[in-house]
């Protein structure tokens, strides 16, 4: 069994739902940390959602508001994501804020 720490990132420049991070086959990952920064100084939210590997979709965050000029740790525990799960983002106005993630990868092989 393989460990790796890595980080994702994205700049929400859309509204739409965006990838953040897929759980690699053969693979789990405990989801450490996600930070969500506002940089407009007029504040926004954002919704975070998990897609199961049958894409069934779980609500993890749903219009969580960032103030302006903040940055946010949205988790309070960490977060185990299994092999084919996705985390996506959406914030509400485009080019607002930023996601940062941390996590460990457990790969079975």
């Amino acid at each position: 069994m393989a460990n790796a720490y890595k980080n994702k990132k994205v700049d929400l420049t859309t509204t739409d739902l965006t990838i953040l991070y897929t759980v690699p086959g053969e693979t789990t990952a405990i989801i450490k940390s996600i930070l969500v920064s506002e940089d407009a100084t007029t504040g926004d939210s954002i919704d975070v959602v998990l897609v199961d590997a049958s894409s069934a979709t779980f609500n993890l965050f749903n219009n969580k508001v960032i103030a302006s000029d903040t940055t946010v740790e949205l988790l309070t525990a960490p977060l185990v994501v299994e092999e084919g799960e996705t985390i996506k983002v959406r914030a509400t106005t485009a080019d607002r804020l930023h996601v940062v993630m941390s996590l460990l990868e457990m790969t079975r092989t």
